[in-house]
């Protein structure tokens, strides 16, 4: 193996990390506002007297944890498989899931969601 190859497997490794340390920021902060969304609206309800929960607040709030820990789970298992790859000395570019359409895709389904309970709300 060469220095230039060796190189660019380094490249490679580094890129693959700043992948996921992005990662584990995106699906921390999906983690933390499903957490803090639940935290913030019963504070709201102590203080306002309201002592009921409101299924819709934890059924998003649930939605945005659940994303986040998928998302970790597939980053990780795909950082994983990356590390594998660059490791073989027949490496060959191979075109990957996109976690991050995934993931776009959960979070539009969540705002759905959200908007069916807010329009319900209004309703009812």
């Amino acid at each position: 193996m060469n220095l230039t190859n060796e190189l660019a497997r380094q490249r490679n490794r580094d890129a693959a990390e700043r992948t996921l340390m992005a990662w584990i920021r995106t699906c921390l902060s999906l983690i933390s506002f499903g957490f803090g969304l639940d935290k913030i609206v019963g504070a709201i309800d102590r203080v306002s007297g309201d002592q009921g929960p409101r299924p819709g607040v934890i059924a998003v709030a649930l939605a945005f944890v659940f994303t986040g820990i998928l998302a970790m789970a597939v980053a990780t298992l795909q950082h994983l498989r990356e590390l594998r790859r660059l490791r073989r000395d027949d490496f060959v570019y191979a075109e990957s899931p996109r976690i991050a359409a995934a993931t776009a895709t959960l979070i539009g389904l969540i705002g759905i969601l959200a908007m069916a309970i807010l329009i319900a709300g209004l309703v009812g």
